[in-house]
């Protein structure tokens, strides 16, 4: 809902205890647990009221959002389906949604549309939405003609054939009539529907704010305009319904509530930013599990099993012929005991479905996956709608698996998505970005819920955001997931080196407020999406991606490294030749992604297999200080240098600069080789991508 109002809500409809309210307005009161905690009218709550006419309770959340306007509108419709999905309420008769809106905002803001856009796709739907439109017919100081294009503000609805209701807020009865048709309409047609207030501002936009200066005849009538309470208690006193004595006792009687409730606010001593979280997870955060690092790997077996079961055509289907030959290659991995990207996130989703972990994968195409690499429906081509799920039907008592191609929407299906992944931590829930940077016209949820969620609401997340990454000259738009921008968010410290001890490895994935990865292996993609479900707490996962790696013949796991006892690898050092001799070593390159596999076939192809190492940092953030510092100690002589395909003023440089040399303490330079500073990710010709590349190769291996 929008900020105005707001506490109103929390008090007299959520019904947060007052004293909460207050004494959190007291500057002098720090909040005892983690976060930053943000403004109180930016603040979300979960609370059970009982329902007198039902006679049950009734578990009322207001969902946590920024300034933002409208950006919350699908992180709520993604934590309404994730609360019908583990009710099982597949009608929508038990979970509901109701989203707030101002008049300008909805008018304007496109991500109404999207959302709008998904009230009625299979996965998606929350089976109908009341939607509250708050019309004080201005938006700050804009009015409509100013504003908007259409006649009502409320005709975005009109895309879906919502009913929009019209009434006029200072007659609360209609109001109420309203309600009601609106609700029963809900409750009967599944489906959306608009109910808008048309009423006005009393006062300006905040409380500094002075309408007369933009609005002087608009706030002329406002001003000699009777108040709604007013104007409705006039109304029943003369109708006989109450007297003026009643009419002031209810006031009192509600001012002495809130005065006593201020006073009882003085009394407290200690205030905590988890008493505004709208999701609790009850029974998840145990203090009694110890803070350690899981091991990720599983046995054989089940990984045998799961391949085969992925692999495996059906009988009853008739498949394409050229998927025919992706599940025969995927066979003949699985019996020599490899596998490749595909096969690893599959293995990964399979195993935590064993596990009872619902996982739940959404995007644009990600069904058959944007490169053709996934392949989680199979369709038979004879029989329209006639698919087949393989990782639902790998165990008896499995947990299900969601897998669905979403709408042509980033803002509004990633904010769905991390709706969803708040809701319950016992669930993996993925979104893939069809290229990496289509992340861009998602940056809201990025920067205002998913980067700073624990911090401002003290919520934590485990969604994952997998962005294929990659130069392979095929223009700017496709190229970079624009790694440097979610790298800037991290919390970490250049300057703060972690402790080497036992648990530092899981110390700082516990203080990050994301994880930023570039796996390389098929392997650590498993354990890295293992991991998320297997740590005692939830960090949202960044993962860029590959696109030509799917299917490259090198990057490929052997099931050894998956097996019981194995982990997640935050480096790869140089296992090699040069590792045999190291102190021969002349120069050690630190890259991460695929540009390592294309550095190691340099390496070859120029006869410095002596001579260079090469060491690839597969968790970005938090970075490995120790393993860093390690593989540096290895190679006494050599020099070192920072390799990337991104640009200078992009990628990973700014980020890795100063951590590499904070770990080795200033003690050698660290070079760079990559491309130059650019102000577009990448260029859009063949040829001039191929130069770049062979420059910075030359800048790599050279070793005088």
């Amino acid at each position: 809902m929008p900020h105005r109002g707001r506490l109103n809500v929390l008090a007299n409809v959520a019904r947060k205890p007052l004293e909460q309210i207050f004494c959190h307005f007291d500057s002098k009161l720090e909040a005892a647990d983690e976060g930053s905690g943000d403004v109180k009218y930016h603040l979300g709550m979960s609370h059970s009221r009982h329902n007198h006419i039902s006679k049950r309770n009734i578990n009322l959340a207001l969902v946590a959002n920024p300034s933002h306007l409208e950006a919350v509108d699908p992180v709520v419709q993604g934590k309404t389906r994730a609360e019908q999905f583990y009710r099982g309420d597949t009608e929508g008769n038990q979970v509901m949604s109701i989203l707030m809106h101002g008049d300008a905002a909805f008018a304007g803001q496109g991500i109404v549309y999207e959302t709008f856009h998904l009230s009625d796709l299979p996965e998606y739907s929350t089976h109908g939405t009341i939607h509250v439109v708050i019309n004080n017919q201005i938006g700050f100081t804009t009015d409509p003609r100013f504003s908007r294009s259409s006649p009502y503000c409320t005709d975005v609805a009109r895309v879906v054939n919502a009913p929009i209701f019209h009434v006029n807020a200072d007659d609360p009865e209609a109001v109420m009539h309203v309600c009601q048709v609106a609700s029963k309409w809900r409750c009967r047609y599944k489906s959306d529907v608009v109910i808008d207030l048309v009423c006005y501002r009393r006062n300006g936009h905040n409380e500094m704010d002075e309408p007369l200066f933009t609005q002087p005849l608009m706030y002329k009538k406002i001003r000699g305009h009777r108040q709604v309470l007013r104007q409705y208690a006039k109304e029943k006193i003369q109708e006989g319904i109450m007297t003026e004595q009643e009419f002031e006792e209810e006031q009192v009687g509600y001012d002495k509530v809130c005065e006593d409730a201020y006073q009882n606010a003085k009394k407290v001593t200690e205030i905590r930013n988890a008493d505004w979280l709208d999701s609790p997870w009850h029974g998840f955060f145990n203090k009694e599990i110890p803070l350690q690092y899981p091991s990720t790997g599983i046995d054989e077996e089940t990984l045998n099993y799961i391949g085969e079961k992925f692999s495996t055509n059906p009988d009853d289907l008739t498949l394409h012929g050229g998927l025919k030959r992706v599940l025969r290659g995927r066979m003949d991995m699985v019996k020599n005991r490899t596998i490749d990207w595909a096969l690893g996130e599959a293995l990964a989703f399979g195993s935590l479905l064993k596990e009872g972990i619902h996982v739940r994968l959404s995007g644009q195409d990600v069904e058959r996956g944007t490169f053709s690499h996934r392949h989680h429906v199979l369709h038979d081509q004879n029989v329209d709608k006639k698919r087949y799920y393989p990782l639902n039907n790998l165990f008896p008592d499995q947990a299900h698996y969601t897998v669905c191609n979403s709408s042509l929407s980033e803002f509004g299906v990633l904010g769905f998505e991390l709706g969803f992944s708040i809701t319950n931590p016992r669930a993996l829930v993925v979104w893939e970005a069809q290229f990496g940077d289509f992340h861009n016209t998602a940056q809201c949820i990025v920067d205002q819920f998913i980067s700073t969620g624990q911090a401002k609401w003290y919520r934590q997340s485990g969604l994952v955001m997998l962005l294929p990454h990659g130069y392979e000259g095929m223009g700017p738009e496709h190229s970079s997931g624009r790694p440097e921008r979610f790298l800037q968010m991290c919390n970490e410290d250049a300057d703060v080196i972690p402790e080497r001890n036992g648990d530092m490895e899981v110390k700082q994935l516990y203080d990050c407020n994301w994880q930023i990865l570039n796996c390389s292996t098929p392997a650590n993609l498993f354990h890295a999406l293992r991991r998320q479900i297997l740590l005692p707490f939830r960090k949202p996962l960044v993962m860029f991606t590959p696109k030509s790696l799917l299917r490259h013949p090198d990057a490929r796991s052997s099931f050894d490294e998956m097996k019981e006892g194995t982990f997640f690898k935050r480096m790869y050092p140089e296992e090699g030749v040069p590792a045999q001799n190291p102190a021969a070593v002349k120069k050690l390159l630190l890259c991460t992604g695929k540009v390592y596999f294309e550095l190691k076939n340099q390496r070859e192809a120029r006869g410095l297999t002596n001579d260079i190492a090469i060491a690839r940092i597969e968790q970005i953030s938090p970075f490995p200080f120790d393993l860093v510092a390690e593989e540096v100690e290895r190679f006494p002589n050599a020099k070192l240098q920072w390799v990337q395909e991104e640009h200078k003023n992009q990628g990973y440089w700014t980020y890795i600069q100063p951590r590499v040399l904070n770990s080795i303490g200033h003690e050698r330079p660290l070079g760079y080789a990559g491309r130059a500073a650019s102000a577009s990710t990448a260029t859009g010709n063949k040829s001039t991508h191929l130069n770049e590349q062979e420059s910075f190769f030359n800048c790599a291996m050279n070793i005088d």
